[in-house]
C-alpha cells in the first residue's frame, strides 16, 4: 500500500459525517449559496437564452456545474480540516479555497468535459451507451474535485489522481458512488414527488430540491474527504 494502513471500506465515516455536519453547520453555507445561484441561473436562462436554443441551455448548465463544483470543493476542504483535527473555521477554509480556486474549478471543468465526451461517445450506442459510459466515467473520476481542493491538483492531474485512487481502492469507491447516486440523484426526486401532493408553485419545485442537494453536498463532503485523504496516491496528499 502507498498509504498508512486503513480499512478497505470505512463505513464509520458515513455516520461520523452526519455528526460532524450537525456540529459544524457552517459547512452548508457555500453549497447553499451554489444551490441558490443554480436556481437563479435557471430563472435567468428561461428569460435570456431562448435565442440561443440548446446552446443557451448548455451554457447555463455548465455555469451551474461550476458553481456546485466549487462549492463542493470548499465543503471538502472544510470537512478534511475537521477530520484531521485541525482548529478551523469558515473564514480560514474560505481563504484556502480562494487560493485553490483555480485548481478546484479546473478539476470541475475536467470532470464535466470527460463526462460530456463519454456521453457523446456513448450516444453511438444509444441511450444505454450514453448513461453507461457516463456512469463509468463518473465512477473513475469520483475523487477529481477532492483532489483539486485537498491536493491543489488541476485538471488532468486531478483526474489522474482520481483514476489511480479508484483503481487501487475500488471497494471504497463503489460504496461512495452508490451512496452519492442515492443521495444526489434519487433523494431530490423523492422530495419532488412528495411536493406534488403539497404545492403547485413551480419556483418551489426548483428551490426545495436545490436546498436538499446543498445539504447532501455538505454531508457528502465528509466521506469524500476522508476516503480521498486515505487513498490519495503518494505525493498527492
Amino acid at each position: 500500500m502507498n498509504r498508512r494502513s486503513t480499512p478497505e471500506v470505512d463505513f464509520g465515516i458515513y455516520l461520523r459525517g452526519l455528526g460532524l455536519l450537525l456540529r459544524h453547520p457552517a459547512i452548508i453555507v457555500v453549497p447553499l449559496l451554489a444551490a441558490l445561484v443554480s436556481v437563479l441561473l435557471a430563472q435567468v436562462g428561461q428569460l435570456f437564452t431562448d435565442p440561443l436554443g440548446s446552446a443557451g441551455g448548455g451554457i447555463i448548465s455548465f455555469l451551474q456545474q461550476l458553481a456546485f463544483g466549487f462549492a463542493f470543493g470548499v465543503a471538502t476542504l472544510y470537512a478534511n480540516d475537521l477530520q484531521r483535527g485541525y482548529r478551523t473555521n469558515f473564514d480560514s477554509v474560505w481563504n484556502e479555497a480562494l487560493g485553490k480556486a483555480g485548481a478546484i474549478l479546473m478539476a470541475t471543468v475536467g470532470f464535466v468535459f470527460v463526462i460530456s465526451v463519454a456521453a457523446t461517445v456513448g450516444s453511438l450506442l444509444g441511450a444505454v451507451g450514453v448513461y453507461g459510459l457516463q456512469l463509468v466515467a463518473a465512477f473513475f473520476l469520483i475523487y477529481t474535485i477532492p483532489a483539486g481542493a485537498i491536493s491543489g491538483l488541476s485538471g488532468p492531474l486531478a483526474i489522474s489522481a482520481s483514476i489511480r485512487a479508484v483503481r487501487e481502492h475500488s471497494a471504497r469507491a463503489i460504496v461512495l458512488a452508490v451512496i452519492f447516486v442515492f443521495l444526489w440523484g434519487v433523494l431530490p426526486q423523492l422530495v419532488i414527488y412528495r411536493m406534488l401532493t403539497l404545492t403547485a408553485n413551480p419556483l418551489l419545485f426548483q428551490i426545495v430540491p436545490a436546498v436538499v442537494q446543498a445539504l447532501v453536498f455538505a454531508y457528502l463532503a465528509f466521506p469524500f474527504a476522508k476516503n480521498y485523504d486515505d487513498v490519495a496516491p503518494r505525493g498527492y496528499r
